[in-house]
């Protein structure tokens, strides 16, 4: 069974799919709106996307689309690991300017669900890591916005 914990700022959540393995390989369900919705998020998915980055230590980010083009991202590695991080830019928000930070990899499989209303960006621990994301809203160059 997937599991999913809420972190400390509100909506994002850290999913971690169940990995069954045998001398194959392995399945794992990465994506269940049944069960995110079950656990609080409503959003639709509407776009995939997939960056590769080679060099350890590049800084992707932190970089957001305002309203209204705000976009919910679910993200996830599948070759490497990040330190991956969400901070709170929502006007008024009682934890506004606070973050979360998050190790994803392939090898733990972690996911995390960063809610409209938060940059997000990584830094690469490894070579050559691949990551992929969802988002609820198409990419809009004119809402685009990232924080230094």
């Amino acid at each position: 069974m997937t599991e999913i914990v809420p972190q400390f700022l509100s909506d994002i959540l850290l999913i971690t799919p169940k990995k069954f393995g045998d001398a194959r390989g392995y399945f794992m369900e990465t994506y269940s709106q049944p069960r995110l919705a079950a656990a609080g998020f409503e959003g639709v998915f509407l776009q995939d996307n997939q960056s590769l980055t080679a060099a350890i230590g590049t800084v992707r980010g932190l970089h957001f689309q305002g309203p209204p083009y705000a976009q919910d991202k679910l993200v996830r590695v599948t070759q490497g690991a990040i330190f991956d991080v969400c901070v709170d830019i929502r006007a008024g928000s009682p934890t506004f300017g606070q973050h979360v930070a998050v190790e994803l990899s392939a090898d733990n499989c972690c996911q995390v669900l960063i809610p409209a209303g938060f940059a997000h960006g990584f830094q690469t621990l490894t070579p050559n890591c691949e990551v992929l994301y969802k988002v609820t809203h198409v990419y809009a160059p004119e809402a685009e916005g990232g924080l230094l």
